[in-house]
């Protein structure tokens, strides 16, 4: 079983119109719908994207990475391309094992579900 990409979107924008004032500092949540290849399920996963420039413009604390993709500047094509990459290179012998794996990288909507 492998992972797949069934969409990209943002809670704050629309992205096919996107663009940052400033393509070298800037930061955006994306959120990925992952499923199965061959299924119409998917789960919800969020990653947060940034520039390093960003970064030095607005931490000025110690600051926790989980779930972040620092990109040089703004390219939604490169961004995608990227995300897609990674989760073609999961997979697993059930959805558990797969999404475990996203985890690692992606916010995933039921990390530490406990039922």
């Amino acid at each position: 079983m492998h992972a797949v990409v069934k969409s990209i979107s943002s809670d704050e924008f629309d992205l096919d119109v996107f663009e940052p004032e400033n393509r070298s500092c800037f930061c955006l949540n994306l959120r990925i719908r992952i499923g199965l290849a061959g299924n119409s399920g998917a789960d919800d996963f969020e990653l947060g994207i940034c520039t390093p420039e960003w970064l030095n413009q607005t931490v000025w604390k110690p600051l926790w990475g989980r779930h972040l993709l620092i990109v040089r500047e703004y390219s939604l094509p490169s961004i995608e391309e990227h995300i897609r990459t990674f989760v073609a290179q999961c997979n697993g012998s059930d959805w558990n094992a797969i999404a475990f794996k996203l985890a690692r990288v992606f916010a995933w909507e039921f990390e530490d579900y406990q039922s």
